[in-house]
C-alpha cells in the first residue's frame, strides 16, 4: 500500500498537475555504472580493465563564444566546441593486466623503443563507453539508463601513481583520454540520441 505522504516529499511546481501524484523521482547514483573499452590495446581481454576501474569522469564540452559588435551593443554566438579530456582511475592488479593493456597502448601510439610513430590515428584511436546502471546484478540484468560514446580516443597521459609505506591503498594507474566526437545515448535503442557532438 502506498504512503500518500510520501508524494508530497518533492519540490511544488506552479501549474503542474503532474506533482499530485508524483513524489521525488529516483537519482541516478555516481557508484552504479561501468566503462568499457574498444580496441584498445592488442589483447582481446578489455573486460580487465572494466573490472578494475575505481572511477571516471564524464564528458564536457565547451562552445568558443564568438563575439558580433552591433550597433550600441554585443551580441554572441557559439562557435566552434571542444571535448575535454575524460580521466579513468584503474586499480593495477598483481596479474598485471591493466599494466599489459596500457603498455599495449601506448606502444600502439607510440613505440619508445624504436622511436617510431603510428602512421595514422586509425592505427591506435579507440572507442570509450561510460554506462550509468540502474544497479541490477545476478539474476536481475542490470538495465542501462545513460551511455556517453567517446570515439577518436587517444591516451594523452598516464600516470601510474605514487607507493607509500603507510597507505593502504590499491597502487593506481590514472589515464587521460582526449577524444574526437561524443554521443549521449537513451536507455533504451531506439529512444534516440539526447545529445550530439
Amino acid at each position: 500500500m502506498a504512503i500518500s505522504t510520501l508524494l508530497n516529499l518533492t519540490v511544488p511546481l506552479a501549474n503542474d498537475t503532474s506533482t499530485n501524484s508524483q513524489g521525488l523521482l529516483m537519482p541516478k547514483l555516481q557508484y552504479r555504472f561501468r566503462v568499457t573499452l574498444e580496441n584498445f590495446g592488442v589483447s582481446n581481454e578489455t573486460q580487465e580493465l572494466t573490472k578494475q576501474v575505481i572511477d571516471a569522469t564524464r564528458p564536457t564540452v565547451a562552445f568558443e563564444p564568438i563575439e558580433l559588435p552591433v550597433y550600441n551593443s554585443k551580441v554572441y554566438i557559439a562557435g566552434k566546441h571542444t571535448w575535454n579530456p575524460v580521466t579513468i582511475t584503474l586499480r593495477d592488479d598483481v596479474n598485471n593486466n591493466v599494466q599489459k593493456l596500457v603498455a599495449e597502448q601506448l606502444q600502439k601510439q607510440f613505440d619508445f623503443f624504436e622511436q617510431s610513430a603510428a602512421a595514422a590515428g586509425i592505427d591506435y584511436k579507440f572507442v570509450q563507453r561510460i554506462e550509468i546502471l540502474d544497479g541490477g546484478n545476478g539474476v536481475n540484468t542490470p538495465q542501462v539508463l545513460e551511455t556517453w560514446e567517446l570515439y577518436g580516443c587517444m591516451l594523452t597521459n598516464v600516470e601510474y601513481g605514487s607507493l607509500a609505506y603507510a597507505n593502504n591503498d590499491p597502487v593506481t594507474v590514472t589515464l587521460s583520454i582526449q577524444y574526437d566526437n561524443a554521443t549521449q545515448i537513451g536507455a533504451a535503442p531506439n529512444t534516440g540520441r539526447l545529445a550530439t557532438g
